[in-house]
């Protein structure tokens, strides 16, 4: 069964180039150690409002609904990154993930800080349903 890595983090908005760089890499990365599809998604803070989510009947006030940028912790100047990586299996992860954080390719030690890695949220996920549309 598929295993699903997802990630939020609070990006500042100047560093959006840079986050894209680093994405590039760590598609390659995870790739050479297990990763089926990496999605990196930033925030469209024009996008829809929340309550357009919900039927008319269940629909409250804008403020009334919590926000990415809310759980991120976002600052002024941050905006939110969504992430996810799909891996065929969690044992496949687990190893895989190992292997990712001891590739020299991710040890950013002396470049530029791109985000705050310590207010990253993340966690493991098993699929409970997945369907796609007929193209």
């Amino acid at each position: 069964m598929a295993y699903i890595d997802c990630f939020l983090a609070p990006v500042p908005r100047a560093n959006r180039a840079a986050y894209e760089a680093l994405a590039r890499v760590s598609w390659e990365v995870l790739k050479d150690h297990g990763a089926l599809v990496v999605t990196e998604c930033w925030l469209d803070e024009s996008g829809p409002d929340a309550a357009t989510y919900h039927g008319a009947d269940a629909r409250q006030a804008s403020d009334a609904y919590a926000t990415f940028i809310g759980a991120a912790g976002a600052k002024e100047d941050e905006t939110v990154v969504l992430s996810w990586v799909e891996w065929p299996d969690k044992a496949t992860r687990d190893a895989g993930m190992d292997k990712v954080t001891a590739d020299p390719r991710m040890q950013f030690g002396d470049g530029p800080m791109i985000f705050d890695g310590a207010r990253l949220v993340a966690g493991g996920f098993l699929p409970m349903l997945r369907r796609t549309a007929p193209a």
